[in-house]
Formats: structure tokens, sequence, C-alpha cells
């Protein structure tokens, strides 16, 4: 069992607190409304979070991890070229748009920093233009969680396939931030590491008493689709099962400040959230 702590502290007016977890399937539907309302006229345009190269150089390619009804699902695999030696992997999981291209370049800013990388597709194959399109197909990954779930589970197992993987973690926004902590709670025995940007949480300490690894939450206080009160409540009962957390409330950023891909990027609360991501990744997945 490892050791658990709770990390609290108050940076430059961002309140750091603990992580994330899920609500029931039946609040899907209420989050796409959600998503719709506060997103409605974005489009998926590449954020400047897209912009910088990655740390080292690194190489990307289309692979196929995984297949379904007859159709091969292709993710995004990055890592760096001159690597020597193991790696961690680090699952990334897209936003409502779907794996775009800008998707791609945030898994391999993170491959950048000493990781194989796996971009996966839940929409299979689709991406949208539209908050009308992104509402669609998330309306049928919400309505299939048991097929996008062996989706995520063969990203496992392919990346437990690579020579030189060592341990892996997951990270995705919005909608993805959601999956990330999904994958957690279905999967904690083969992740060792969780980042959510800003996904749906939940207080039903049933559901989180499982999860056995190392959690940061990104949150936004100006959010109507995760509003910082629903993440209280949820802090209240991480913090009675004493899990293994880092939080991070940024009280003047919007929700998707930190998106690939959109119109909301907070320049400085998403350099910092980056910050704490690498050195959180790193901290459990490379040491």
């Amino acid at each position: 069992m490892r050791q658990r702590h709770i990390a609290i502290a108050i940076t430059f007016g961002l309140t750091v607190l603990f992580a994330v977890g899920l609500t029931a399937q039946t609040a899907d539907e209420q989050e796409l409304e959600a998503t719709m309302q506060e997103h409605g006229n974005d489009t998926p345009v590449a954020s400047p979070m897209t912009s910088y190269a990655p740390a080292q150089p690194v190489s990307g390619t289309a692979v196929v991890y995984h297949s379904v009804d007859g159709q091969d699902i292709q993710g995004w695999l990055a890592r760096p070229d001159n690597a020597a030696g193991e790696l961690p992997a680090v699952i990334v999981i897209h936003e409502w748009w779907g794996l775009n291209d800008n998707v791609r370049r945030a898994a391999e800013r993170l491959a950048g920093e000493g990781y194989v990388t796996l971009a996966v597709d839940l929409h299979r194959g689709k991406t949208a233009d539209t908050p009308k399109d992104a509402m669609l197909m998330g309306r049928v990954l919400s309505e299939n969680q048991e097929v996008a779930l062996a989706n995520l589970k063969d990203a496992i197992a392919y990346l437990k396939t690579l020579d030189g993987v060592s341990r892996i973690g997951v990270i995705g926004w919005c909608q993805g931030g959601r999956w990330s902590m999904l994958t957690a709670l279905t999967y904690p025995a083969d992740i060792d590491a969780t980042v959510v940007y800003y996904g749906r949480v939940t207080d039903d300490k049933a559901e989180l008493e499982v999860l056995d690894m190392p959690v940061l939450g990104i949150f936004a206080g100006d959010d109507f689709i995760v509003p910082p009160k629903m993440v209280y409540r949820f802090a209240a009962s991480m913090a009675d099962l004493k899990k293994d957390l880092e939080f991070y409330m940024y009280r003047d950023a919007a929700h998707a400040f930190s998106n690939p891909s959109g119109q909301d990027y907070n320049p400085e609360a998403a350099a910092d959230a980056w910050k704490h991501t690498t050195a959180f990744l790193a901290r459990n997945l490379q040491n």
C-alpha cells in the first residue's frame, strides 16, 4: 500500500486542494448540456498550449491499438528521439472535439518530458468542428461507456507490449478529464498516476475507495460545468479516505483554460498547471 498524503497550499490567487472522481452515468447529459451552454460559440482552433515545442526532440506516428466491430482504431504514439532505457508511458485523452492535431501536438509536448505517450481515440475516427457535433459525439460516448472502457483497456495493453515501457499514467482535459479518472477507477492496478483537468467529480466514497495511485486535479473557479461547490464536496470525501492527492483550483480561470483546442486559454493559469503536471508525473512515474 502506498503512503497517503493530502497537499494543501495557496499560491498567487490559486487555492490548492485535492483530486477527482466521477458522478453517476445519469449526469452525463447534464454535463453535455452545461458544456454546450459554456462553449456553444467555441471552435476547435489550436490553443497556445500546442505552440510550445517539446523540451527535447520527439517523433510521433499513428498506430493501431484497438479494434471494435471490425474497425481498427488509431491513436497517436509519441516518444523522445534519443531515449535510452526504460521510459514511463502516459495515455492522453482528448476533449469532446476528438483526437485532432491539437491533441497530437499536446501528446508530443508531453513526450518531450521523457514519456512514451499514446493519444487515444474514444470517438472512433470522428472529430468535431462545431459544438453541436461535439455534443452529439459526446452523447454517443456516454451511451456506450463499456465500449470506451474496452478502448482504454486495449490502450493500456498496447503500451505494455512496447519495449522499455515501465509505469503508466493517464491525463485528459474536460470530457477527457472525466475519462482519465474513469480509467483509474476501472483499472486501478494498471495505472500509476492520474491527471484530471476539470473533469466532473463525485463525493461517493464507495466509488473512490478503489483508487490506489497518486492523483493530480486541475480545476477552474469560474466553471459552470464543474462548479467549485461540487469539487469541495468531493474534496471532503477524499480527505476522509486519506488518498494520495494533489489539487489546484484556479479561481479566476474558466473551464478549458488549458485545453489543446478552443478559445478559453488562460496563459498564467495554464503555465502554472503545466508546471505542476510535469512535476507530478516526474515524481510519480519517473522516480
